[in-house]
């Protein structure tokens, strides 16, 4: 499983932030991979709970288990599984510019097909889709702020 992480400054409190964390609408409008929410249990992710997604990834669509481990102000931890395994968490504390966010993703695939889909999702990941979806976080947040 390799892990790529990210450090940054985020406009708005860490409130703020983990509503955009946790709101499927809003992570549709900045997350690196389009996807459609199958089920959601709560409407939103919160601890414990669970999600069924699905997106486009290399020209195949794939279906993902999402369990949420962490839902607070200190931030969000979940893992997808499906045809390659995620393991995704953001860090929240206050920070000079409102919030500070450690971001940490890990990919690992099992089987051909796994280790493909894992494969381009690592290449997206180093080609900057992580830091082009924290930006767009941060162009949604700016809007919230008073």
């Amino acid at each position: 499983m390799r892990t790529y992480c990210s450090e940054t400054e985020l406009p708005g409190a860490p409130e703020q932030v983990i509503e955009m964390l946790c709101d499927p609408e809003a992570i549709a409008r900045w997350a690196p991979v389009d996807f459609q929410v199958l089920d959601l249990e709560d409407g939103r992710l919160c601890a414990g709970g669970r999600a069924r997604v699905q997106g486009e990834l290399a020209g195949r669509m794939v279906r993902m288990d999402v369990d949420v481990h962490r839902a607070g102000v200190d931030g969000l931890a979940l893992s997808a599984r499906g045809a390659i395994e995620l393991d995704v968490e953001y860090t929240l504390s206050r920070g000079p510019a409102g919030s500070r966010m450690k971001t940490s993703i890990s990919v690992a695939g099992s089987g051909v097909s796994g280790r493909a889909l894992a494969s381009v999702t690592e290449l997206l990941l180093r080609a900057g889709a992580l830091n082009a979806a924290i930006g767009r976080l941060e162009t949604e947040l700016e809007p919230a702020l008073p």
